[in-house]
This record gives C-alpha cells, sequence and structure tokens, in this order.
C-alpha cells in the first residue's frame, strides 16, 4: 500500500480553484482509536504502539487561497500547520505565497488529533496545487516528521497505525454506527511524556507481544460492527464514562489516544442519541459517524 495516498478529488479541485484564485476547502476530520496497544520505549525515545484508527465526522475547516505569504489565521494558536507548509515549501523549493484559514470545532488536546489533521488536511491542499508537487511517499515522510498522528489524516478509510504510529496499512472494517463523543468537564490532557512515564512505571510494556496477538486475532474475527467489542482495551487511559456508555447501550466504549475525550460505539441512533443526553450534563458531547476521509 503507498502511504499519503492523497485524495483525487480534493487534488483536482484544488488545480482548478487555484486557475481563478478562488479559496480551496477541505475538512478535517477529527480521530477516535478504536484499540491501542502500547509497547516498550524504542532507543530514540519513542514508544511502540499498535492501534486502530478510524475518522468521524466532526471536522475543522480548512481553506487555501494564494498571498503575498504563508500565512496561517483563525486559530492563534496553531503551530503545527505553518511548520508543516514552512517544511512543504523547503522540500518542493516553492515559495510560500499561502495563507490558510482554520475554522476550528474539534476541542484542543482531547485525543482527537485535530491539530494533526489540520495539518494533513493544510499539507495535501497545498501539495495539490504546486507545479512540482512531492510524490506520496514524500509527503507521508514529511507528515511523520510532524507528529505520530499526521499520517493517518493523509490516508483514506480505517487503519491499522504500527512503529510508532506511522506506518499504515489500510483495514477493512464496518463503519456502519453511531458515535458519541464525550469530553468531560475539568478534565485536560495529559502531557504524552507523562503518560508514557506513569505506562513504564506501572510495567505497562509487559507482555507487549501477547496483547498484540491478541489485538491481531480480534481484527481478523471483526465482519460487523459488535464485533469491534472484542477490540482490547486502551493501554494508556481509561475512563470511567465509557463504563457509562456501555451501560447506556454502547457496544464499545473507550477513551480516545491519551483522553481525555471518550466514545461509544452504538448500533441505533434512537439508543445513542438517548444516551448523548443522559452524558450532557458531564460535559460537551457530539453525536457523529464514521468518516471514511477529510
Amino acid at each position: 500500500m503507498a502511504h499519503g495516498d492523497v485524495s483525487r478529488d480534493v487534488t483536482a479541485a484544488a488545480v482548478t480553484r487555484a486557475a481563478d484564485r478562488t479559496p480551496v476547502r477541505a475538512p478535517a476530520t477529527a480521530k477516535i482509536n478504536l484499540a491501542l496497544v502500547a509497547g516498550r520505549a524504542r532507543q530514540d525515545g519513542r514508544h511502540e504502539v499498535v492501534t486502530v484508527l478510524q475518522r468521524v465526522d466532526v471536522a475543522d475547516r480548512i481553506s487555501l487561497e494564494p498571498a503575498a505569504c504563508l500565512t496561517v489565521t483563525g486559530f492563534p494558536q496553531d503551530t503545527l500547520v505553518r511548520a508543516a507548509l514552512e517544511r512543504l515549501a523547503e522540500l518542493a523549493s516553492a515559495e510560500p505565497h499561502w495563507h490558510v484559514h482554520i475554522e476550528k470545532h474539534i476541542p484542543v488536546a482531547a485525543g482527537l488529533a485535530g491539530g494533526s489533521s489540520d495539518a494533513a488536511t493544510a499539507l495535501r491542499l497545498v501539495n495539490g496545487v504546486l507545479g512540482d508537487p512531492l510524490d506520496p511517499e514524500e509527503l507521508h515522510a514529511l507528515a511523520a516528521s510532524l507528529g505520530a498522528d499526521v499520517p493517518f489524516f493523509l490516508t483514506d478509510g480505517p487503519q491499522l497505525a504500527t512503529g510508532i504510529g506511522t506506518d499504515l496499512a489500510r483495514l477493512a472494517l464496518p463503519t456502519d454506527y453511531w458515535v458519541v463523543l464525550v469530553l468531560p468537564d475539568g478534565e485536560s490532557k495529559r502531557s504524552t511524556a507523562a503518560v508514557y512515564e506513569e505506562f513504564d512505571r506501572c510495567g505497562g510494556s509487559e507482555r507487549f507481544a501477547e496483547r498484540r496477538a491478541a489485538l491481531d486475532e480480534a481484527l481478523a474475527r471483526v465482519r460487523r460492527p459488535r464485533d469491534l467489542a472484542a477490540l482490547p482495551p486502551n493501554d494508556l487511559a481509561s475512563s470511567p464514562l465509557a463504563e457509562e456508555l456501555r451501560e447506556l447501550g454502547a457496544f464499545r466504549a473507550d477513551v480516545s489516544g491519551a483522553g481525555p475525550a471518550v466514545y461509544g460505539l452504538f448500533v441505533h441512533r434512537q439508543t445513542a442519541q438517548a444516551a448523548r443526553r443522559r452524558l450532557r450534563a458531564r460535559g460537551r458531547t457530539w453525536l457523529t459517524v464514521p468518516a471514511w476521509y477529510g
């Protein structure tokens, strides 16, 4: 499989619209981790992971138009989109005459990878209007240098991410279910370093090969949405909200990434809507569905 697969329709639209200097726009979707198994730290300090990544239809909006110089507006805290485009300009030997606007909807620092999605979407849009664009492998390598989640957002469909999370393989998983997302009030995302420090201190990497094999076996048996319930729980984070979601009818519920966002998967929309209503007092909630691409 070629890494960093760029959506043809987005690229074609980018070329056409750049010609008449109208903005090019694309959604930058959030993701959830349907499973996350972590292992020991490598020599470079990064941890081995095996994780199942799935887009969901909660999205920022990214727009691109020509400009005198590189500007990124709409989200003052951004550093990743700017860094991505500066690096792209350097690698492509291009002048960064681009204005990118971020319309933010994905909550920040929630375990939903909104910043990574924004960066990858901006890369896709700008690469699509370059006269000499980077090839998919080069774009994937650039994305991987920015963060472990960024390459995923250059691909379509659910993916199995291995290594440090940047080696991707497409998965044939069902996507006909509803997703309730909950961002609990009063909780904030811990730093990645702190999460892995606690994981190591508690001996979390023990039996990594066994847990990975269990994940692989569970994936091989998935035929319908309910089969996703057999995937192992998140190694890095847990939440009592996951149990509440299961009690409210979710066939699977877990923390996304290092949290604090929690998701529940439901077969029926009515059940999902009822669960969302019950949990609104606990924090921000969304009722959404899996997304195939951004």
